[in-house]
């Protein structure tokens, strides 16, 4: 906050704060010269206004209010850039990686300051990271459970749901079946193998597609017919010739799809053959990937979620395909 904005919200705060004291002590006063309870002569309606003061427990209330959002604005940030007495925050603020926000927390346990959701997420690890552990590793403790058989625990598959709804799902959808650009977790169809340890290598680490954009090289009429061979190898009805032309093209394509088009899980390429389209199968989306690429970017969440929560978070994904 810039240092006029800090003025002007401190002024508009203790401005607003003293001006209803002042507005209450005027009150107060009697300024009308008659004895208490003396009828003031404004009547309305058959009812005659009294010379009463403010009932004392509401002004007494109102003092006590105004005392405590005093010491509230001095212990607490609100008056503009002033942190505050006891250097309180509710987060680390402009963290843009994970790195920034570990050397913030860092800094703020060096120096004292308490940040509230740092010390929620420590609360939340003492809690729940212990039950994580339950779920996830072997009653003796020393290693982790097989996800195949985590997957038949209804408790443990009930937390990597919720694991999966809170960090997954903004993507992948809540029930897990993906949206254009995002994969369908629950059919089964995988880009980079489907095996346990494959699902857990993904959500550990991440993935980066890597197909190359083809239209420089192909030309207008080269993306046409490589699109019609293609569409042919999951059946779909193209011009034959068109396609004939479009599979000598493909070569160019094999090295990671395939000569078959059955795709290749170590690299990430799709199998073409199936009639699954992660960008859409229609024939424009089909000529838009081959004509400009597509470089899908999946985060890496170890750092993130840990590997204790990764490990029920594949197990559930792992489920989705029983």
């Amino acid at each position: 906050m810039n240092t006029f904005l800090s003025i002007f919200v401190t002024v508009i705060s203790l401005g607003t704060i003293f001006g209803c004291l002042t507005l209450l002590i005027w009150c107060n006063k009697d300024k009308m010269g008659m004895e208490e309870g003396a009828p003031t002569g404004h009547t309305y309606d058959g009812i005659s206004e009294l010379n009463n003061p403010l009932p004392k427990w509401w002004s007494y209330m109102f003092i006590i209010m105004v005392v405590f959002s005093l010491i509230y604005l001095a212990l607490y940030p609100g008056l503009g850039n002033f942190k505050g007495l006891l250097g309180w925050q509710s987060s680390n603020q402009d963290i843009r990686s994970l790195e920034e926000s570990r050397a913030a927390s860092a800094a703020a346990r060096e120096e004292g300051r308490l940040v509230q959701y740092e010390r929620e997420m420590v609360k939340a690890d003492e809690v729940f990271g212990a039950k994580f552990r339950e779920l996830a590793y072997e009653a003796d403790g020393s290693s982790y459970r097989a996800i195949a058989d985590i997957a038949q625990d209804e408790e443990a598959t009930k937390v990597g749901q919720r694991l999966f709804l809170q960090n997954c799902a903004q993507c992948h959808g809540s029930d897990a079946r993906g949206a254009r650009g995002f994969p369908n977790l629950a059919d089964a169809d995988w880009l980079y193998g489907g095996t346990p340890e494959a699902i857990k290598a993904t959500i550990m680490h991440g993935r980066k597609g890597a197909m190359p954009a083809w239209g420089d090289s192909l030309g207008e009429q080269g993306v046409q017919e490589v699109t019609s061979y293609v569409l042919s190898l999951s059946g779909r009805k193209v011009d034959p010739v068109e396609a004939q032309k479009g599979q000598a093209r493909f070569a160019m394509c094999a090295a990671c799809h395939g000569m078959d088009g059955k795709g290749n899980p170590a690299m990430g390429a799709p199998n073409l053959t199936d009639n699954i389209w992660l960008y859409g199968g229609s024939r424009a989306a089909v000529e838009d990937s081959i004509r400009h690429g597509r470089a899908g970017v999946m985060p890496a969440w170890n750092e993130i979620l840990g590997e204790d929560k990764v490990h029920l978070l594949a197990s559930y994904i792992y489920s989705l395909n029983d």
